[in-house]
């Protein structure tokens, strides 16, 4: 389970669209049980799902030190940022937070600009079409009380993806762009570091993950094998991920949007069509020059059973689960493209109910599936 804080949001319909402001959060789930452990959020923070592609690898320290190859997704008919945002990231070692885990995200946002990343995981940001910008906050989870088995999650660190040609502003990125996205350990041992170099502009910028209050966040595990996984989440993954959030409504308000809505496009199959062009994720590579064995998918609200909660009819209008596909041209997520080689079954590459175990449990958590 992981959330981010949403400040001062600026225009995301369209590029016509009035500058507005929005004071809230944004959490995985209001509210969540894991085990006997009950986890929530700050007040008045929303919910959203986070389907994720987990790139599968026993190589010795293949989950520290990764590099994604991507090339970003491109407004069309509909706005990418109308699907919400995408990041990538990690389990990390804090001594300060529930079973010493923490969980990094560097979170792209689109078709926007970032002006400021907030201490508290929020960020503020202004609307431009068919630009990227980012901030990656690490999130962790303390007690409530000593006593108490409520625990509330929390950040632990924040910063802004700035352009190294150009200190304190940000690393601006476009649709279509190829950038890859390179985690990893120095001697130092100062922190996990996330290097993102636009191949297309050669431009760059780098974050260490040094924490003012908790120290050098380091990678929780070596290999990148399921089952490594965030212990105080609800999924049976491996350390390190590509994840789509979705659930938000596409009005702007960054409100949180169940199937069925017709202001919730994650949902809707004609929408994800709308795309001038998929995200392209075309590569991982180890350290060791080694790739995935497998690639691996997993939902943590279980896919199909999220959407027949609210929806009466499975694949009606905004009553469909999105999926990650192989194309031509890499793995893709929403719906088939043109260039689709395989969809694994569409939706039914994600199990829906909790049947892998975990730190609290057997059957506590969603078992990742492996793409075949």
């Amino acid at each position: 389970m992981r959330c981010f804080f949403l400040l001062l949001v600026a225009g995301l319909v369209s590029s016509s669209a009035q500058a507005q402001t929005i004071r809230g959060c944004q959490a995985h789930h209001p509210k969540y049980i894991a085990g006997h452990v009950e986890i929530s959020y700050s007040a008045n923070c929303t919910g959203h799902d986070e389907p994720e592609l987990e790139p599968v690898s026993g190589a010795a320290d293949s989950a520290r030190d990764l590099t994604w190859t991507v090339v970003l997704p491109a407004d069309g008919e509909r706005l990418v940022s109308d699907f919400d945002l995408f990041w990538f990231g990690g389990v990390l070692r804090d001594s300060h937070s529930l079973l010493n885990q923490a969980f990094v995200e560097l979170q792209l946002y689109p078709d926007s600009v970032v002006t400021k990343c907030f201490a508290n995981g929020g960020f503020s940001i202004n609307f431009s079409a068919d630009t990227y910008s980012a901030c990656s906050p690490v999130f962790k989870v303390v007690p409530n009380n000593p006593r108490s088995h409520h625990f509330t999650e929390t950040v632990a660190f924040n910063a802004m993806l700035e352009d190294s040609a150009d200190p304190g502003h940000p690393l601006l990125m476009h649709a279509g762009d190829t950038i890859t996205v390179h985690f990893f350990v120095t001697p130092e041992a100062d922190g996990f570091h996330v290097t993102v170099e636009d191949l297309t502009t050669s431009q760059s910028g780098t974050i260490v993950f040094n924490s003012q209050s908790d120290g050098p966040l380091m990678p929780f595990f070596s290999s990148q094998e399921i089952g490594n996984s965030l212990g105080w989440g609800v999924v049976n993954d491996t350390p390190n991920s590509f994840v789509w959030e979705i659930g938000h409504s596409s009005s702007g308000k960054f409100s949180v949007c169940f199937p069925g809505q017709t202001d919730c496009d994650s949902y809707d199959a004609s929408a994800w069509a709308g795309l001038g062009a998929p995200i392209q994720i075309q590569s991982v590579i180890f350290g060791d020059g080694s790739t995935p064995t497998d690639f691996a998918v997993v939902s943590d609200q279980g896919g199909k059973a999220e959407v027949r909660k609210t929806c009466p009819v499975y694949g009606a209008p905004f009553c469909i689960y999105p999926w990650y596909t192989l194309g031509a041209s890499g793995y893709h997520y929403g719906i088939d493209y043109p260039d689709t080689i395989e969809d694994f079954g569409k939706a039914n590459q994600f199990v829906q109910t909790q049947q892998c175990g975990g730190p609290f449990g057997w059957d506590t958590t969603y078992c990742s599936t492996v793409l075949k």
